[in-house]
């Protein structure tokens, strides 16, 4: 006898209690955010997959909890309903999320146009919205299990925006700016406030990895210091380099020395949500990379070594957004 393939999907089979009424719209709400796509009312079906399993046992007790019942199966379509539609519901379902992000990307090229000039008002909005755009496909690519179509679309839009406005900001600035201010930065002392924190963490990481090797930091009282000939200031009162408008530190010296690495995006944005609080770009990693930068804090009060112990964290960080982006 031949052996039986192995099953290539989860199904959860659940029936919940008409009360309370707010249970089952959490359990859809839960349902949809892991991607799982409906077979009948009852019946969710998702990817065979370690993680798939553990997702859909939390959504299990939830619902046994809330007096329900729920069961969990691997399983494989023999008649009726085959792996084939299967697939097209999970493509179905994902092109609809990738077919949003397109017309939105789609409107923003037409809304920036296609000369070489973008005022800075416009560019700033529309770099907004691209990292809204990013995050959403980021979002939707999550659980895009079984490669829907519309993600390569997606990819291209974004991918033409990004080089749109990346050639917006090369215009904006003269070619040698970046040259020029490297020239009059190189070999300086780096000052910055006592009692370092994410921002001058991580500036002070990005100065060292990416804009003068031969760096020294010095960190003075943040009222009454007098720089010193030879001395570049950073995140301080009148400093060289600090924040402009709503952004942080970390952002403006990524714009002046013109850092066109893209491993610095999503660092530079859990920077200013930490350093703003103002959940501007609302990363996932927020949480955890602040409470390890307050931990850092806490259990070092000496600032070399905070920097120490930070920078370690970011250039780890900016590593993972490195390769992850080349993956």
């Amino acid at each position: 006898m031949a052996e039986p393939s192995e099953a290539r999907w989860l199904l959860l089979i659940h029936q919940i209690p008409p009360k309370p009424n707010y249970l089952r719209v959490k359990v859809w709400r839960r349902l949809q955010r892991l991607g799982a796509a409906a077979v009948k009312n009852s019946v969710y079906v998702l990817p065979r997959s370690d993680q798939a399993q553990e997702d859909l046992q939390w959504v299990a007790r939830e619902i046994v909890e809330g007096g329900g019942e729920a069961s969990i199966c691997e399983a494989r379509f023999v008649d009726g309903l085959s792996d084939e539609q299967v697939v097209a519901m999970f493509h179905a379902a994902r092109d609809v999320d990738y077919a949003q992000v397109a017309e939105a990307a789609r409107h923003l090229l037409k809304d920036i146009g296609s000369g070489s000039r973008i005022s800075g008002e416009k560019r700033a909005r529309a770099d907004a919205e691209l990292d809204r755009l990013k995050r959403r496909a980021a979002e939707v690519s999550s659980i895009d299990f079984l490669g829907a179509p519309g993600g390569g679309a997606v990819d291209k839009l974004l991918g033409d925006l990004e080089a749109r406005l990346r050639a917006a900001k090369r215009e904006k600035h003269p070619p040698d700016a970046s040259g020029t201010i490297r020239e009059r930065t190189r070999g300086r002392t780096w000052v910055t406030r006592k009692g370092i924190h994410v921002d001058r963490m991580a500036s002070a990481w990005l100065i060292k990895r990416f804009i003068d090797p031969e760096a020294r930091f010095k960190f003075v009282p943040s009222k009454g210091y007098r720089a010193l000939p030879g001395e570049v200031r950073f995140d301080m009162f009148e400093a060289e380099f600090t924040h402009e408008g709503d952004r942080c530190t970390f952002e403006v010296l990524i714009e002046k020395f013109r850092l066109d690495d893209q491993a610095l995006r999503p660092v530079a944005q859990i920077v200013h949500d930490i350093d703003l609080k103002d959940s501007k770009f609302e990363r996932m990693e927020v949480p955890g990379i602040d409470r390890l930068v307050a931990g850092i804090a806490m259990a070092h009060r000496e600032d070399e070594e905070r920097l120490a112990r930070g920078s370690a964290v970011f250039e780890d960080l900016y590593g993972y957004f490195r390769k992850k982006k080349g993956d």
